[in-house]
């Protein structure tokens, strides 16, 4: 009885939560902690998806249970983005899946497709649930680049030749958390071609679809020819929305693999509350005929804004690094003085002597050590303020 319990005892200990902690703490005692250590937008929604959302919960009939599946509007509102923005055809009913945020979706999906002794090919450093979700299915992991270049391709191929059972599934992730690495299409051609020679399953995370910076939008791996005869993509309302507490996301691509998640969550879920998954349509639709495009820019100009302040006012202040591509994060080597202490100790420094929380990057896995990462969740004066209170700690090192 007071073994642990199997699943819990091959999770290894959570990075973030004595961090977690630790943040707690310094605000119980009345410290003011500028936080860029979890990717949560610090902004509401449009007010046109709220508008509907309030619209839609004062009609007697939506309180019952919803559609695991996802109801129909929504699953067609997705179906439409595809088509505007990768010029991907995707039929509703049997090559999309709503799900409660890209979390959960990439979760049940390792569970619904892997089991104990299957090989899963997963980045190093990545987001953990790419790696949790396979490892509370029983799934042994092994770890690749997480460059979306040669070097992953090479990894990928060494795997191929050099594990038992061969590798069943790839998990990608570009525009990438933590790293905000982005693959192009000859990327995309070249994996694609490589794990349909194999049979190898690509679960491909595009949570940042629509968070590119410098006029280079990001691509989909389902505009590779043949793709959807292994791939299913993810993606979430979350942070191109600013829905991250309202839990929407979506699995879309190959037909079995989208069957496969839906039968999972049948025995699961009832799916979202329906006016969220209402007002999640009117989202993708837009608040008129011209669509979302014009909020979604919006959207994306406000984390390219905050991504220059971070660039500029912590290189004044001795942390210089490079301009972010995508995503809502800066991938950062710790500065070169500090190096010594690891990423998750010098984070415990800036908190404590800065009063400043960042993700470190050991969290991400191994290959993750030396870097932190810096969600630009605050608003503009609070990063300069960080970078403030940055200066003055680096001043006493």
């Amino acid at each position: 009885m007071n073994e642990e319990f199997h699943r819990i005892k091959r999770l290894p200990p959570y990075v973030f939560a004595e961090l977690n902690k630790l943040k707690s703490d310094a605000r119980a005692a009345g410290k003011d902690i500028i936080d860029f250590g979890m990717g949560n937008p610090d902004q509401p929604p449009a007010q046109y998806i709220i508008d509907k959302m309030i619209e839609t919960v004062k009609k007697p009939k939506v309180h019952g249970y919803s559609s695991s599946k996802g109801i129909k509007g929504l699953l067609k509102a997705q179906a439409d983005y595809y088509q505007r923005r990768f010029n991907v055809s995707l039929d509703p009913n049997s090559e999309i899946i709503a799900t409660l945020g890209s979390k959960e979706g990439f979760a049940n999906m390792a569970q619904a497709i892997t089991g104990p002794g299957d090989v899963v090919l997963v980045p190093n450093p990545t987001y953990p649930i790419h790696s949790f979700g396979f490892l509370i299915s029983g799934a042994a992991l092994r770890h690749v680049s997480a460059r979306p270049d040669e070097s992953m391709l090479r990894d990928i191929d060494a795997a191929i030749r050099h594990s038992i059972p061969k590798p069943s599934v790839l998990v990608l992730n570009f525009p990438s958390n933590p790293t905000a690495f982005v693959a192009d299409m000859d990327f995309y051609v070249e994996v694609v071609k490589l794990c349909k020679k194999h049979g190898i399953y690509i679960l491909s995370d595009l949570a940042y679809a629509e968070l590119y910076y410098d006029g280079k939008p990001t691509i989909s791996i389902l505009e590779v020819d043949g793709a959807r005869d292994i791939a299913v993509e993810f993606t979430s309302m979350s942070k191109t929305f600013l829905m991250a507490g309202w839990r929407m996301g979506f699995a879309v691509g190959n037909k079995k693999l989208i069957a496969a998640l839906t039968r999972v969550k049948s025995y699961l879920d009832y799916g979202a509350f329906t006016p969220v998954q209402v007002a999640a349509a009117t989202a993708l639709n837009g608040p008129d005929s011209n669509g979302p495009d014009k909020y979604i820019a919006e959207v994306r100009q406000l984390y390219q804004s905050r991504r220059d302040v971070l660039v500029e006012s912590f290189t004044r202040a001795g942390w210089a690094f490079e301009p972010t591509k995508a995503t809502m994060f800066s991938w950062v080597e710790i500065p070169e003085k500090f190096n010594h202490l690891g990423s998750l100790e010098f984070s415990k420094l800036l908190l404590e002597k800065a009063d400043v929380a960042v993700a470190p990057g050991i969290g991400f896995g191994e290959f993750g050590e030396g870097f932190v990462r810096i969600g630009m969740v605050e608003n503009e004066h609070r990063i300069k303020q960080a970078a403030k209170n940055i200066k003055r700690m680096f001043a006493q090192y």
